[in-house]
């Protein structure tokens, strides 16, 4: 499906809001059943906030935007609300109907609804005077623009224009949810409430809904798992933590930081702090040694140096997981060659691509224009309509999808799951491995049925990484997952051994797992030779997604294009000639690589030395300064040899 209008933003005009809202929450207590959420909670939140409300799943996100919406009621306290705010939020669910899409959001604007009805029975009683009024009206709230503006919003949420008019019933659960999501932006509101508003939507819509909340300029409360999304549009952190709510100043990555210097200050944490940034440090020097893409380097290096400063927020998180070490990792694990994918049409032609051992692909591209489609494909889940796929022997794929999470067996438990795969392991290794998805005690022997949908994605998650795939396919795999399980997601994408292709509408995690990027426009695939960032910007220059080409598109360098085929003697000839070539770089990059480790050795004895309680004494005053002095010259060095690394890895690209 592709849209239009996808980056013109349509907002209505404020000047008519009487005012917007302030919300008092005054010692209230929530529960679910026994169990209670909130316990004296009392808290403000000011007109024009823009706040992310953050705790894991099942802590009662949902349950206070029900009470907010009047769905709830509370155990004790009361929640002050001005009269006569406007508030809107996004359903979960659409039940079938035979309106049309169109129509369906258009119906979220109740007032105009009323005035149209008006304006027909002024008009068939020929009563001017109440047309007259009526038109006036529907000139206040802009009625003369509505079916343009809810174009624009189905639009922008990756509707095409022969969408419009299909009934909502001939859609599917997620497209549902996008109607909901554009009726809940169509609804005029002082406050508006969105939870999970990005779980079903790609990368596009999702920068298309970043930059219409962006300008949206009621209040704001958001539920969300992905802290891109969170740092573009809030200011204001509202934390579930112990039955309580903790806010905090500033965006999610703030809130991280804030959170990291306060548990910091709590001295039973620094140990788990300083293994987790231990941890990073280490992604970091592998990632340095295989970094194909100088200037996705930067950048991930970036990410991760600040990743480290936030690692302590996440220590006592209850997801730590790791893929399981490979037995067997061949160079090359699969070859696409002329490859045709799609339906009764090819949605993409000629494919050429190499997946290799260290390939770490992420594809972009809109929405219904065959990412999904390509990796159904590639893990044998449909067939092509032309070309091959040449795959290694030793080839094992790791598939997760959405319909992945559909088809778990409901009567099976967790432990059941894991038993039936042909990997060998005792009952007390499959425990703790469940036990880093947080699936402990009984709970690993409960039937997945009655588990909530954020539980059965870790769930589906924790069956692929158990099959120790040394290739993974990940289509959407942050989607009902909660920040803390994202978090500990990446981090193991991160140490992961294997190669991937990955669709996300998670730039967080594309940015710190991904080294390469691979765009499909307009039926052509090609490698898009910038960063997220710069997509970003193609995106905002896009007024259709029906005009503009994708950088690069249609060149000469379409990767591994099809080349006749070499016979062996020409191969090691060639071979030998790229290796002449590249030999003095490869030599500078590893003197730069191993005086990078020296210097990594070096900070971390410093490290270690500076947890000696004796070293803050008053007596050890200069000693302490003269160490603090030697860390801050070797991480300047640091950085030096960083920026060098870079350079000789644009030297080296150059040649490949």
């Amino acid at each position: 499906m592709k849209s239009i209008m996808v980056y013109d933003v349509p907002l209505y005009d404020f000047n008519y809001i009487s005012f917007k809202p302030m919300i008092s929450l005054n010692n209230i207590m929530l529960m679910r059943g026994s169990q209670i959420l909130l316990r004296d909670v009392s808290l403000v939140i000011h007109k024009g906030q823009r706040t992310g409300i953050i705790g894991r799943n099942g802590c009662g996100k949902t349950s206070l935007f029900k009470v907010l919406s009047g769905e709830l009621s509370l155990e004790e306290g009361e929640i002050e609300i001005p009269n006569g705010l406007r508030s809107s939020s996004m359903a979960q669910e659409t039940p079938g109907s035979s309106r049309s899409a169109l129509d369906f959001v258009i119906d979220a604007h109740s007032e105009y609804r009323a005035l149209e009805a008006l304006m027909a029975q002024a008009e068939e009683k020929g009563d001017d005077h109440q047309l007259a009024d009526v038109i006036g009206k529907l000139e206040d709230i802009q009625g003369y623009n509505i079916k343009h503006r809810a174009e624009q919003l189905l639009s922008g949420l990756g509707f095409s224009v022969e969408d419009f008019d299909r009934p909502v019933s001939s859609f599917s659960g997620g497209w549902r949810v996008r109607q909901n999501l554009a009726a809940a932006l169509m609804c005029p509101s002082d406050l508006l409430l969105l939870d999970e508003p990005t779980n079903h939507l790609d990368l596009e819509a999702t920068v298309w809904l970043e930059q219409w909340l962006q300008q949206y300029q009621g209040t704001i409360l958001l539920i969300s798992h992905d802290r891109t999304f969170l740092d573009s549009v809030i200011d204001n952190v509202i934390s579930f933590e112990n039955n309580s709510l903790d806010t905090y100043k500033g965006n999610y990555s703030a809130f991280e930081k804030l959170r990291a210097e306060r548990m910091g200050q709590q001295q039973v944490m620094y140990e788990k702090q300083q293994k987790r940034r231990a941890e990073i440090e280490g992604f970091v020097r592998r990632f340095s040694a295989k970094a194909s893409k100088a200037k996705q380097a930067q950048s991930r290096l970036k990410e991760l140096n600040r990743m480290q400063d936030i690692a302590p927020a996440h220590v006592n998180s209850p997801f730590k997981f790791q893929f399981p070490e490979l037995d067997q990792l061949p160079s090359y694990l699969l070859q696409m060659e002329a490859l045709s994918i799609g339906f009764d049409a090819p949605l993409v032609d000629a494919i050429n691509l190499s997946v290799r051992s260290e390939s770490r692909f992420g594809l972009l591209g809109f929405n219904g224009s065959g990412k999904s489609t390509l990796l159904k494909v590639l893990s044998g889940q449909m067939s092509q309509l032309g070309g091959e796929v040449i795959t290694a022997r030793k080839l094992r794929i790791g598939y997760f999808a959405q319909h992945q999470v559909d088809e778990l067996n409901q009567s099976d438990s967790p432990m059941r799951l894991l038993q039936k795969d042909e990997r060998k392991a005792t009952d007390q290794e499959i425990r703790d491995f469940l036990g880093g998805f947080d699936f402990r005690g009984s709970r690993i022997d409960e039937e997945i049925a009655i588990f909530s949908g954020g539980e059965k994605a870790r769930l589906a998650l924790a069956k692929v990484a158990w099959q120790k795939p040394n290739l993974l396919l990940l289509d959407e795999p942050t989607n009902h997952l909660d920040l803390e399980m994202c978090h500990a997601l990446t981090v193991a994408l991160q140490q992961y051994q294997g190669a991937m292709i990955v669709v996300s509408h998670d730039r967080h995690l594309l940015v710190n797992t991904v080294d390469e990027f691979y765009s499909i426009h307009k039926g052509k695939f090609a490698e898009f030779k910038g960063d997220l960032n710069d997509y970003e910007k193609w995106l905002g220059q896009q007024s259709s997604a029906d005009e503009g080409e994708f950088p690069d598109i249609g060149n000469d360098k379409n990767t591994d294009s099809l080349q006749p085929k070499l016979d062996k003697k020409e191969k090691r000839q060639q071979a030998a000639a790229h290796r002449e070539k590249l030999a003095p770089l490869k030599k500078q990059e590893r003197a730069i690589e191993n005086a990078i480790d020296k210097l990594n050795i070096e900070l971390k004895k410093i490290e270690e030395s500076l947890l000696d309680e004796d070293l803050y004494t008053e007596a050890q005053k200069n000693g302490l300064r003269e160490l603090l002095q030697h860390q801050g010259k070797l991480k300047t060095q640091m950085l030096e040899k960083e920026e060098m690394w870079l350079e000789i890895q644009e030297e080296i690209t150059a040649y490949e």
